[in-house]
This record gives structure tokens, C-alpha cells and sequence, in this order.
């Protein structure tokens, strides 16, 4: 059964579920298999398992009918359990895969600044090492839709890319973190990496920053690399291939210019008035707080799912918004937008010297 062994991957490997701890599951209600897998494992390790039911109509009727001040408003509840949960396995199991299509913008900035805090809570908790979480799919007739597959297709590419096809998955991925830790040991002695494409010719310096390795513990699907560039140090241009997707809205053929760090302009073929509106949330959200190389070939195509996208072999991605403090990163914001550039006919200069082409790094200079 795929769900049971999906869940045992994430409780015993992902999350490292231990004897007495809070343990919370997000998901829909259309991921109840495998919430029923997770939830029998949690207590099978003793743990306590404390269940959210999410749906997105729901989250529409708030955003419909919510006052400016219900909008503002942040939960002490929700407050208390981002700061004491211990482990959080969040379901990505959408039934509709743009719920807020119709929200003015206006409002989902004003709920993103208000939710502030929560991110913040999260984002120290990670970088400290407090919180063990875990963002994973379970694949729904509407996300099997928006990539453009059939529901048939879409488990086999889920499962595929989460290694469940092997018959260890856990070793799998430990054979994936060990190569990935090459990459890592090579980025962590680089000040300063250039992108260079026809569309893009993009300078970032990573001196002094942590190189994280992905290996499938924070999300799975993992298989990336990534870092938190300095801040004021970003400059130039670069266009990225794949749609922007954030909370169903798709900005398509982002085109991004920096100097000194920030965004000092930004084009899009579509959603433009979007774009800028989501630079406007707070002034880090024209700041980087990531970038990574996406390395799990066994995703091998753009799904507008970001969990996967992010990791498909041969790309780049890089972050609006927040840090992972972690990474050395100190870029603070509302939100974390993720955007996707093809790499395979790309290249990647570290300082000076080429280290990457064709979607991949040389095996020469790991």
C-alpha cells in the first residue's frame, strides 16, 4: 500500500517522530488514506497526533466575507501551536488548485502582513532546530489536472519522485544526500556565483552563507541544494522559464533586474500587476532569500506544483522574500516566492572557474 509506505518514509525518516511528541498534521480531507497511515504510525511511536482539516473553499468564504480587521487579526492559538508544536507534516492535497483566484490582491497582502509573525516563528524554530517539519503531496484529481496528467500518471509521478517506486526508499534518498553533499562541500568554498544565459547574466555572492543540503527531511520530494545570498550583493538580470505560482495566481515570464541587492525592476508576459503588488508586501520581499540548484532527475517536467518544480533536475530557483536564517540568510518578509529557471543551456561560474553546464554540475570540480 503506497499511502503506508509514504507515511512510515515521513515518520520515521522525514520527521524522526519520538516518543512524546506533539506531532501536527495539515492536510485536506481528500488525503485521508494517507492521513490515516500517518496518524496510526505517530501514535505507534508514541506520540501525540493533532490533526487540521484545510479546504479551500473554506479559505475563500474567509476572504470573501472577512472585515479589514479579521484580516489583521492573528490567532494567539495558532500563535501558541507554531511555537510549541514538535514535529508538522503539512499535506499539500489541494481539491482546487486556485481558490483565490478571485481575491482582490489587496487582501491577500494585508493577511500576509498579518501573518507575519507566524513565518517569522517558523523560520527561527527551523534555524534553530526546534521544530522537525515536513511538506509533502498526496496527489488529487486537481492536481493532477493542473500538470496536465491523469490521475494515473500523476500518483506514478508522485511516487516515482518521492523514490517509493524502490524498495528502500530511505536508502535511496541517503544515497541522494550523499551526492548532494559533494555539491554542498564545493558552493560552501565559493564567494561569488554568476548565472549566465541568453536571457540572463545574474551575479550573486554566497560568501559566508550555509549551503543546506535537501535530502528529502524538510521536503519530500527533496533533492536541491540551497543558500541565502547576501542581501545588498545581487545584481543583474535573469529571466526564469517556469510560471511564478503563488496561492493559485501564475505570473508567467518573469523577468527580474537587481541592483544592489533589490528589485529595481520587474516584468512579466502575464500577471505583471500581481508581481508588483507582491514586491510591495514589505520592503524584503524585493530581496532574495534563496537560491538553490534543483537535482532530483526523477522529476523531469513542470507540474505548477512548487514542491517538486523547485526540484526538477537541471533548474535553478530563486526565493523572494524571506530567509532560511539557517543559511546564514537575514532577509525578513511576509512571504517566500519561489521562481523556476530551466538551466540546461545555462551556465555557472564560481568564482571565475565554470562549474556548471547541460543542467548539471561538472564531475570534475566535485
Amino acid at each position: 500500500m503506497i499511502e503506508r509506505k509514504q507515511a512510515e518514509l515521513l515518520t520515521r525518516y522525514c520527521g524522526e517522530v519520538r516518543k512524546g511528541d506533539e506531532v501536527q498534521i495539515r492536510a485536506s480531507i481528500e488525503a485521508m488514506p494517507l492521513i490515516k497511515e500517518i496518524y496510526k504510525s505517530v501514535v505507534s511511536l508514541g506520540a501525540y497526533p493533532r490533526l487540521a482539516i484545510e479546504d479551500e473553499e473554506l479559505q475563500e468564504i474567509f476572504y470573501r466575507n472577512a472585515p479589514v480587521e479579521l484580516l489583521e487579526y492573528l490567532s494567539p492559538i495558532d500563535k501558541f501551536i507554531s511555537e510549541n508544536v514538535n514535529v508538522s507534516f503539512s499535506i499539500i492535497s489541494s481539491t482546487h488548485v486556485k481558490p483565490l483566484i478571485s481575491i482582490d490582491p489587496e487582501k491577500l497582502k494585508v493577511r500576509s502582513n498579518a501573518l507575519r509573525p507566524l513565518t517569522e516563528i517558523f523560520m527561527r524554530r527551523d534555524g534553530e532546530g526546534s521544530l522537525r517539519w515536513t511538506v509533502t503531496l498526496y496527489p488529487t484529481r486537481a492536481l493532477a489536472q493542473e500538470a496536465n496528467m491523469s490521475i494515473i500518471d500523476y500518483q506514478e509521478f508522485v511516487a516515482r519522485a518521492l523514490k517509493l517506486h524502490l524498495p528502500d526508499p530511505v536508502a535511496a534518498w541517503q544515497a541522494q544526500a550523499r551526492s548532494q553533499e559533494k555539491i554542498v562541500a564545493l558552493l560552501s568554498r565559493v564567494s561569488e556565483l554568476r548565472v549566465k544565459d541568453e536571457d540572463t547574466d545574474l551575479l550573486l555572492r554566497v560568501d559566508g552563507r550555509t549551503w543546506i543540503n535537501d535530502e528529502g527531511k524538510r521536503n519530500m520530494p527533496g533533492g536541491e541544494v540551497f543558500t541565502g545570498p547576501v542581501e545588498e550583493a545581487t545584481e543583474g538580470h535573469i529571466t526564469f522559464t517556469y510560471p511564478a505560482v503563488w496561492r493559485g495566481y501564475e505570473v508567467e515570464g518573469v523577468r527580474l533586474r537587481f541592483s544592489r541587492g533589490s528589485v529595481i525592476e520587474a516584468r512579466a508576459l502575464k500577471g505583471e500587476e500581481f508581481l508588483r503588488k507582491m514586491l510591495e508586501v514589505d520592503e524584503g520581499a524585493r530581496r532574495l532569500g534563496e537560491a538553490a540548484f534543483g537535482l532530483n532527475y526523477d522529476i523531469k517536467r513542470h507540474t505548477k506544483q512548487i514542491l517538486f518544480d523547485e526540484k526538477i533536475g537541471g533548474t535553478m530557483h530563486l526565493a523572494l522574500g524571506a530567509s532560511y536564517p539557517k543559511t546564514g540568510g537575514k532577509n525578513t518578509s511576509a512571504i517566500h516566492w519561489d521562481m523556476i529557471k530551466d538551466m540546461t543551456k545555462a551556465r555557472v561560474y564560481a568564482d571565475g572557474e565554470l562549474v556548471y553546464e547541460n543542467g548539471r554540475f561538472i564531475e570534475e570540480v566535485l
